[in-house]
């Protein structure tokens, strides 16, 4: 039902992109204000910006503006569209590019006639949820082997500013065996946002992804809006559609940063370290959408988060490591198996994976952590045994078919792999595995080379 939309003109103050103003509380039924819907402000030159409702006290009604207040005077007015921000979705948005507002940015066709569909709703209901127990591979051996990801799970990436976390994201992005890969970019600088979109139009897979992007020069409060908008078109497709979405989002340290800084324009008092006391629960709004589906498909999550200082105490990964089913470490290029965990692996090991999967993971992260111990015996000046330079051959090679992130191996071959890698390092009585397994998978014909070769 279309109704009459009143402007409002009493401007009371305009701090930063913030701008306040009054609403009168019997304004009448005409008006409806509600947090976190749109307006559009209007300034005395005819300009208009988008903004959004951030804060009501009483008949004060705190706007935040897209587009900055720059150029905007307690001149201008305010009109509520009674509604929150929106996104597009129909089959037609697959393959665009959207910034923070949903608009195209790409150069295509316009998507205003495309139904939209409000952001930011509730989490889905615990009866319509199933337990997770389908693998979503990635051909990358340290996370198909070692740390499963699952379809509904919630995981991030921790790692630290200078790592190639970006390049690492879109590869996994384009190698999940996901139905649609939604990506939301914050903050990204354009060099960024050009390596995911060339990424993804290189390797064929752009028909099946869909991009938000807030880019660092674009409005603040966009960044806000990414992983909403993200996430309510991931649910969409999985629920009316039966599609297995995966969503990208990176850098969620961005977005929490982004929510500070609109707090302190609020003249919020601040909780830790300058973030609000609300982060964990507007962190975890976000991560509570991953959901696979009684009576559809799945949204998995996975996401970056940066550590300032590589510390993981700061709040943000702090309060993410709570929320989280795990975390993958990166650091050093390298995707560090001790610092690393996926705590639904087990749903997935051995049930939907082969039969020597389990085995063959705790085996290898044995090995591998004996090796770093005799690596430390080694740079420490004392003897070496035997045994010592067999795991330090293995660790060596370890390192290299595996943990380096530009390898690309399914799951099976990564397996047969680490069956290869053992007979080259050690003999099989020395695995303490299954004798079945052993008879099963170690190759025929080998001796077990030392390294002391």
């Amino acid at each position: 039902m279309t109704r009459d939309l009143i402007k409002y003109s009493r401007v009371l103050e305009i701090v930063g992109d913030t701008l306040k103003v009054h609403v009168p509380e019997n304004a009448g039924k005409n008006t409806v204000v509600r947090f976190g819907d749109l307006a559009v402000v209007e300034s005395v030159d005819g300009a208009t910006s988008l903004a959004q409702v951030i804060n009501i006290n009483r008949d004060v009604v705190s706007l935040q503006v897209f587009s900055g207040t720059k150029g905007i005077s307690t001149g201008a007015t305010a009109t509520f569209l009674g509604h929150p921000m929106q996104t597009p979705y129909s089959g037609n948005i697959l393959g665009r590019v959207f910034d923070g507002a949903g608009t195209p940015i790409d150069g295509g066709p316009d998507v205003s006639s495309e139904p939209r569909y409000n952001i930011g709703g509730p989490s889905v209901n615990p009866s319509e949820r199933t337990v997770p127990r389908k693998m979503i591979r990635t051909d990358v051996p340290m996370i198909d082997i070692f740390n499963c990801l699952v379809e509904s799970q919630k995981i991030p990436i921790f790692s630290v500013s200078g790592e190639p976390f970006n390049p690492f994201l879109a590869r996994i992005g384009i190698q999940a065996d996901a139905d649609i890969v939604v990506f939301g970019g914050m903050g990204l600088i354009f060099d960024d946002y050009y390596i995911f979109r060339q990424s993804f139009e290189d390797a064929g897979v752009f028909s099946r992804t869909i991009m938000f992007v807030n880019q660092a020069s674009d409005p603040l409060v966009e960044r806000l809006l990414v992983p909403d908008m993200a996430l309510a078109v991931a649910e969409k497709f999985a629920v009316e559609e039966g599609k297995r979405v995966l969503v990208l989002l990176t850098d969620m340290t961005a977005y929490a940063d982004a929510m500070k800084e609109v707090g302190i324009s609020q003249e919020r008092v601040p909780s830790n370290r300058g973030y609000m006391g609300d982060l964990y629960s507007q962190l975890a709004r976000r991560y509570e959408k991953a959901c696979d589906y009684a009576k559809g498909g799945s949204v998995t999550i996975l996401s970056v988060t940066t550590m300032p200082g590589n510390d993981v105490t700061h709040p943000v990964p702090d309060n993410t490591g709570y929320i989280t089913e795990g975390q993958f470490y990166l650091h050093s290029g390298v995707i560090d198996p001790f610092g690393s965990l996926s705590r639904l692996k087990q749903n997935v090991i051995g049930k939907v994976t082969r039969e020597d999967h389990s085995q063959i993971m705790n085996t290898m992260i044995r090995f591998y952590s004996e090796a770093r111990d005799a690596a430390q015996k080694q740079a420490m000046a004392f003897e070496l045994s035997d045994y010592d330079m067999q795991v330090l051959k293995f660790g060596e090679l370890f390192r290299k078919r595996f943990m380096d992130i530009n390898v690309s191996i399914p799951l099976e071959e990564a397996l047969d792999l680490c069956w290869t890698t053992l007979a080259e390092c050690f003999e099989p009585e020395q695995l303490l595995m299954k004798q079945n397994l052993v008879d099963t998978y170690f190759p025929k014909g080998s001796d077990g080379a030392v390294a002391a070769e």
